[in-house]
């Protein structure tokens, strides 16, 4: 008996192998996990269908494997199911809805023929200004592609559709000759750079691969300018130190993150535009009512982003268990597709490893996100004195579509102040 790959979720039809947990010889109970699958930047653990003991290992880590592929091979055991799927434990990764194009594609049993794509459907298409823009910019002919909206009206995704049906075209070795080929970017050129001395090669793993797309997106459709500032910190460095034994003591390490996350979070509801998201298809700014923010983690495969949900309504101590625990599962590559959804503004926190003002990228489809550096002791005159205080540089970038220069200036203005004026009481436990 053959356990094959099960079906992930919609449209996560491959991944790659992270762990083989058995080898030959092994007996395995059924829904006993038998490897973990990465996809997207979730790790899913892929459970077996059937028992048995293990005669075959088809699959190693580091292979990429497709829905349907065998993995292993049993003996002794009943057959599974014949539409089996995988159990509600193993978290399905689905991929975000704004993507123009996922790595490797698998044609699904119902994709139109691609010969279709050529074809004139309509001769006066529905979409709206935002769509037809799009179409322009890319060089598509919307009365070759079917809407899906009421009306025959075109939207984002079939856009997308089409551009994938187009690029699988293009793949395919042995196109028709009636075909005509599809539009397609320069091939790249590799370059052998050993002619001028010793190289190591490292391979392109999914993670970055998907940081690259999602960076790469950003980059091409945000209006992005930033704001820099430096915001003392003297006052948050006292009150961790002040109250960091009590957090401890009940098995939670008090950093300055949580203070940030309760900072922003109070800015957030004094100006909610910050807190939205632009829907071009519908040409409206979607103005969140809960706050979820996300934390970019270094980890050693790269950067990830855990979401910590309805942080204003969160003490302190909550905050600060949450975020190590989230930060942890996100090192060890075990936070799910799930914990990564949803947010509403982003921080990133490079204070630990070092580094003053950058630029960070605005997080889609959010519309801005701040960047914090390393505070350091500086000269500052208060009151005619100076003193030495804690200043620690911040970057916030913003879509300016949404967001205009003076919003951008008194975010900071208040920012700045919730940083500076923390509440005690908020702290202690």
């Amino acid at each position: 008996m053959d356990v094959k790959l099960p079906k992930l979720g919609e449209g996560a039809d491959s991944g790659v192998v992270v762990s083989v947990f058995v080898k030959v010889g092994d007996t395995i109970a059924k829904d006993q996990t038998i490897m973990e699958l990465e996809n997207e930047k979730a790790v899913a653990s892929i459970p077996s269908t059937g028992a048995g003991v293990v005669t075959s290992v088809h699959v190693k880590a580091g292979d990429r494997i497709s829905v349907g592929q065998k993995i292993v091979t049993l003996s002794g055991g009943a057959a599974p199911a014949a539409a089996a799927a995988p159990v509600a434990s193993a978290p399905a990764p689905k991929p975000a809805a704004k993507k123009v194009a996922a790595a490797p594609v698998v044609e699904a049993e119902d994709e139109p023929a691609v010969e279709s794509a050529d074809e004139i459907i309509n001769e006066t298409p529905s979409a709206s200004p935002s769509i037809r823009k799009m179409a322009r910019e890319l060089g598509i002919d919307l009365r070759k592609i079917a809407g899906s909206e009421s009306g025959g009206r075109i939207v984002a995704g079939d856009v997308r559709n089409y551009i994938q049906r187009l690029m699988r075209a293009a793949a395919r070795p042995a196109a028709s000759a009636s075909a005509p080929a599809a539009p397609a970017k320069p091939a790249e050129v590799s370059v052998d750079f050993s002619q001028w001395g010793p190289i190591l090669k490292k391979p392109v793993t999914p993670l970055r691969k998907v940081i690259a797309r999602r960076m790469s997106e950003s980059w091409n459709t945000v209006a992005r300018v930033t704001q820099f500032d430096d915001i003392d910190f003297t006052r948050l460095g006292e009150l961790r130190k002040q109250f960091a034994p009590d957090y401890e003591k009940k098995g939670v390490k008090l950093t300055l993150t949580p203070f940030v996350l309760k900072a922003v979070a109070d800015t957030l509801k004094k100006h909610p535009i910050f807190n939205s998201s632009l829907d071009e298809v519908a040409s409206e700014i979607i103005l969140k009512e809960y706050i979820h923010l996300g934390i970019a983690v270094d980890t050693d495969q790269g950067l990830m982003v855990p979401v910590i949900r309805d942080v204003d309504k969160k003490s302190l101590f909550d905050l600060a268990k949450e975020l190590e625990t989230l930060a942890a599962k996100a090192r060890d590559r075990k936070i799910t597709a799930d914990e990564m959804k949803g947010g509403t503004f982003t921080i990133s926190n490079q204070g630990a490893i070092g580094g003053a003002h950058f630029t960070p990228i605005v997080n889609l489809p959010e519309v801005a996100i701040l960047g914090l550096g390393r505070g350091a002791m500086k000269p500052v005159v208060r009151e005619g004195k100076i003193e030495a205080r804690l200043l620690t540089p911040v970057a916030l970038s913003y879509d300016h579509r949404v967001i205009d220069g003076g919003s951008a200036a008194r975010f900071t203005v208040d920012l700045v102040k919730a940083f500076e004026n923390f509440s005690e009481a908020a702290v202690k436990l």
